[in-house]
């Protein structure tokens, strides 16, 4: 079974957002896309200052076996971007929650974030997958 943390909003397409202290949210991969997808030897990553839209492609993440688009699951302007994943990809399969993120947004008015599942509809959500 994947991790899957309370505290995070899903979309469906295996995005997760944390909303941080200072107002931010982050956003990376959930531990079931990195299980699906396998050891990753790439991350393009979303520019910092780009203003991204509810699903907006912004990013890729390639394995051994594939390679898939990263969607912002919410509005906003990336103000931060995981760089040690451009020289250590693999920490996305190691800790996708923690020290894998992708990157940070400073969220719109109308973000989407309410849109967004919780971690009991999202695991449902993946075993109705499976």
């Amino acid at each position: 079974m994947s991790n899957i943390p309370e505290e995070l909003k899903y979309s469906k397409s295996h995005e997760w957002v944390r909303l941080e202290a200072d107002g931010t949210m982050t956003v990376g991969i959930t531990d079931h896309a990195q299980h699906a997808l396998g050891d990753l030897v790439f991350v393009e990553l979303a520019e910092v200052g780009q203003t991204v839209a509810i699903n907006e492609q912004c990013g890729v993440v390639e394995s051994v076996k594939a390679a898939s688009d990263i969607n912002s699951p919410i509005a906003g302007k990336v103000v931060e971007a995981n760089e040690i994943l451009t020289e250590k990809p693999e920490l996305v399969n190691t800790d996708p929650y923690d020290d894998g993120w992708l990157f940070k947004l400073n969220p719109a008015e109308d973000s989407g974030l309410d849109n967004l599942l919780t971690a009991a509809e999202y695991s449902e959500f993946v075993s109705s997958e499976e």
